[in-house]
C-alpha cells in the first residue's frame, strides 16, 4: 500500500484508468467477436454493419494507446477478408 499522499492519489488514478482501459478494450473485443459471428452465420449485411463497429473501436483504441497500430491493421485486414469472402 502507498504510504505517501501522492502515491496514494497515483494509486486512486491508476485504478481509474485501468477499469477505463478494460472497458474500451472489452468492448473492441465485443463486436470483433460479433463480426466473427455474424460470418460464421453467413449474414453478410451483419457481418458489414459489425465490421464497420469494430473497426472503429480498433482505431479508437490505438488512439488510445491501448493496441498498437500494426496489430490493428492486421486485425482489420484478417476481418476483412473474412467478410469479403462471403
Amino acid at each position: 500500500m502507498p504510504n505517501t499522499p501522492s502515491a496514494k492519489a497515483e494509486l486512486i488514478r491508476s485504478l481509474t484508468r485501468r477499469e477505463r482501459n478494460r472497458g474500451r478494450r472489452s468492448l473492441m473485443r465485443t463486436w470483433i467477436k460479433k463480426t466473427l459471428d455474424s460470418i460464421e452465420a453467413g449474414d453478410k449485411t451483419a457481418a458489414m454493419e459489425s465490421l464497420v463497429r469494430a473497426t472503429q473501436f480498433i482505431d479508437k483504441n490505438v488512439k488510445w494507446n491501448q493496441m498498437h497500430p500494426n496489430t490493428a491493421a492486421r486485425k482489420k485486414s484478417s476481418l476483412t477478408l473474412k467478410v469479403n469472402a462471403l
